[in-house]
């Protein structure tokens, strides 16, 4: 019986009554199986090695996967630096929420900024329980003060204070981005 791999080559029993010397009687021999290294051919596709494209012959040459890529290196990640607050609050504007938070119900303030005036833009104070999803947190000496996410660039860079005369009780603003204001100073345009 004959194997199925080496009908290549004649067998030493067929062969024993033949004469070698003839040339044009002579097959030439292939290395058997395992007698040669597997051939290994990188692909220029980047598609991964199939059945499909693998040969069904072994002394074929066989296409190989792609080595994975090679690990990147970590960066450093960068640390977190203290930056400057997007307001600041006076001594008397610190003192007069502290009187807020102490009240029955404590609330906090968030400040934001609404289409008003003579000029555009007016601020907008209201109290509430908890900060909104967006809302920008600046804590200054033990105090919170909310600024709505909207607001923040007209806002950016202000200081907060507290004024009280004969007439009036109101936190005032000194803000660095107001171009024009009107003359009651209610509103205010922020240049761009």
């Amino acid at each position: 019986m004959m194997s199925a791999l080496s009908h290549d080559r004649p067998t030493p029993s067929s062969s024993a009554g033949t004469s070698s010397t003839s040339p044009s009687t002579s097959t030439p021999t292939s290395p058997l199986l395992g007698e040669t290294p597997p051939v290994v051919v990188p692909t220029s596709s980047s598609k991964p090695p199939t059945a499909k494209n693998l040969s069904p012959h072994a002394a074929s040459p066989q296409v190989a996967a792609r080595p994975p890529p090679a690990p990147k290196a970590e960066r450093a990640r960068p640390t977190i630096r203290a930056s400057k607050a997007a307001i600041t609050l006076t001594p008397t504007a610190v003192e007069r929420l502290r009187n807020l938070l102490k009240s029955p119900t404590p609330q906090m303030i968030r400040i934001g900024v609404r289409n008003k005036g003579c000029a555009g833009l007016s601020y907008h104070l209201e109290y509430v329980e908890k900060a909104a999803k967006f809302d920008e947190v600046v804590e200054q000496d033990g105090v919170k003060v909310l600024i709505d996410s909207k607001a923040l660039f007209s806002i950016i860079g202000s200081e907060m204070d507290w004024k009280e005369d004969g007439l009036s009780a109101k936190f005032a603003f000194k803000n660095p981005n107001i171009k024009d204001a009107c003359g009651c100073g209610e509103s205010f345009t922020v240049g761009s």
